[in-house]
């Protein structure tokens, strides 16, 4: 339109880097991340930042370089996310529970420049160090992260040209001028997926995406003004669903702990007066089976956001019973994390509370930062009625959508097909315009010809009062072609046996719905607390198919 101009005065590129900016002025001695006893305030977490910043562009890291991180939720891995950025690099957070090899793989395919590894991972790293010595010449620069403010010298040797995380931001100076991002769609951090269903894949963030993702995560999360944040989400995982910048833009305390455990949570909650926290459905199922002596009474409500998976409506509701107010959101790495939220409607409110649970468990609409949510048919586009029965993929469109997959342009492309991101995600639409997830597109299990969704039926399996955890994945079938397969852990001192959970299925779900197979066993997770399905599907596998003779023997 005539008489526009755009200048320095009224555009800026978006990035959650002016978040801390801010919070070290307005406030300034508030503490920012608390961890154990140590204790640092905004004005000091800047200047942390800032000077591992200016250690990071005077060691050569550059715009666009990448820095990767291998660390805990600890003081050290909160600074990263502002210190590489406002050197200009790129964020690469890797998952704590990588052996050596994948490490090695991320690390070579990233061409990432440093790693700062926290000290009781070390010996993950140096592994990686060893299989990438004998294909290349150049290795990554490695900052040892040592516990609190502790030098650890001893670890310091192994590997030639090593560094300290402490004596690394004694180099750096106060004065160093933050390299912002040109363009806003510069990446910020690049984030490896979970590789449940395939191969990790790079995603790209970008400083515009992080940026919307967190003012969304502080609508999301209703925070307010110097909130206290509990750390159970790991950092690493979607930049901690961008909290990690978002509790900067609200002035908040970050609490830090290295090990998520129930007790942690109840006494952390406690000593600090937690207002908000975050975590995977397994780890309300932990706060919700937490044996008396470990809880603490909450000193007031805590605001907890949950996703990673479908929570069952019983936890929910025992969260509840609690004194826990659980928001429940859902998305994928792809999606910066939170994608959707399941917003409260005042005329539920004289529902029942188990159906309350229920309506909570949905994954809902798109958050104010995603543009579109939709459930279509992936080969005709069209979106499937709001008839919660019929089932489509769901699709999102928006800013808060990654850049792309990092060198893999055939993926990105498939990815963005049709013009939506594709989740590989089935779900169904509710007349109320809600998505509900039914299933991964992977996890299905088709059943003479019937699709039965393994959510609906973990969901009867987590109302049994003696089960504490469980998992159902197809099992080969000479006739069905494959029915259900429930592995399950019994809570501590329960005896329940196979033909008791299959008749509890049954008596609450359609006959052929109910699993055939029952394993108890613990069940492997990822790092973030999801199940590792694809595990439990060689497992079932493995077990070969099912046939009368078999079923009569189990």
């Amino acid at each position: 339109m005539e008489g526009s101009i755009r200048c320095s005065a009224n555009y800026i590129p978006l990035s959650p880097i002016s978040f801390l900016e801010r919070s070290a002025i307005v406030y300034r001695d508030r503490p920012s991340v608390v961890y154990g006893s140590i204790i640092y305030t905004w004005r000091e977490t800047l200047e942390r930042c800032t000077r591992l910043a200016s250690a990071l562009s005077q060691l050569g890291i550059s715009r666009g370089d990448v820095v990767a991180a291998l660390a805990p939720n600890i003081p050290a891995m909160y600074e990263l996310h502002f210190g590489v950025p406002m050197a200009g690099a790129v964020l690469c957070t890797l998952n704590v529970r990588h052996d050596s090899q994948m490490v090695s793989v991320l690390l070579k395919h990233s061409d990432a420049k440093f790693i700062f590894v926290d000290y009781q991972l070390f010996h993950v790293a140096k592994g990686a160090f060893d299989i990438l010595s004998k294909t290349r010449t150049k290795l990554p620069v490695l900052v040892l992260i040592p516990e609190s403010d502790q030098s650890s010298p001893e670890l310091c040797n192994p590997i030639s040209g090593n560094l300290e995380y402490e004596s690394l931001l004694g180099r750096g100076k106060l004065d160093f001028e933050i390299r912002r991002p040109k363009d806003e769609w510069d990446p910020i951090s690049l984030n490896y997926t979970s590789g449940t269903t395939s191969s990790p894949k790079g995603v790209i963030y970008s400083h515009r995406g992080a940026y919307l993702n967190s003012f969304a995560a502080v609508l999301l999360n209703e925070m307010p003004s110097m909130p206290v944040y509990l750390w159970c989400v790991p950092m690493f995982h979607c930049n901690g669903w961008c909290l990690t910048w978002a509790v900067a833009a609200q002035g908040g305390t970050n609490i830090c702990q290295r090990n998520v455990t129930a007790k942690g949570i109840f006494s952390c909650i406690s000593q600090h007066k937690v207002t908000h926290m975050g975590g995977a459905p397994t780890v309300l199922n932990m706060i919700v089976n937490a044996p008396e002596n470990e809880r603490r009474p909450l000193p007031g409500k805590v605001i907890v956001m949950t996703g990673g998976a479908p929570p069952p409506a019983q936890v929910l509701f025992k969260m509840e019973e609690l004194g826990f107010n659980v928001t429940h959101s859902y998305g994928l790495t792809e999606t910066y994390g939170p994608g959707t939220v399941c917003s409260w409607k005042p005329e539920w409110d004289s529902l029942p509370r188990v159906e309350q649970a229920k309506i909570k468990s949905r994954q809902g609409l798109q958050h104010l930062g995603m543009e579109e949510l939709d459930v279509k048919d992936p080969v005709t586009m069209k979106s499937v009625p709001s008839d919660a029965k019929t089932m489509g993929e769901v699709m999102f469109r928006g800013n808060t959508v990654m850049n792309g997959y990092l060198k893999d342009h055939q993926a990105t492309r498939d990815a963005f097909k049709g013009g939506w991101f594709h989740s590989g995600d089935l779900g169904v639409k509710h007349p109320d315009g809600y998505i509900e997830l039914k299933d991964r597109s992977k996890d299905i299990i088709i059943s003479g010809g019937e699709n039965i969704s393994t959510i609906e039926v973990e969901s009867v399996l987590f109302s049994h009062p003696d089960i504490l955890e469980a998992a159902i994945v197809g099992r080969p079938d000479e006739y069905w072609g494959e029915t259900p397969c429930a592995f399950v852990k019994l809570k501590d001192g329960c005896k329940t046996g196979r033909e008791e959970i299959i008749k509890f299925c049954k008596d609450r779900l359609p006959h052929y719905m109910a699993p055939r197979t029952v394993v108890f066993e613990d069940l492997p997770k990822t790092s973030t607390g999801k199940v590792q399905k694809f595990v439990l599907r060689e497992k079932a596998k493995a077990m070969g198919s099912l046939t009368k003779n078999t079923i009569s023997k189990l």
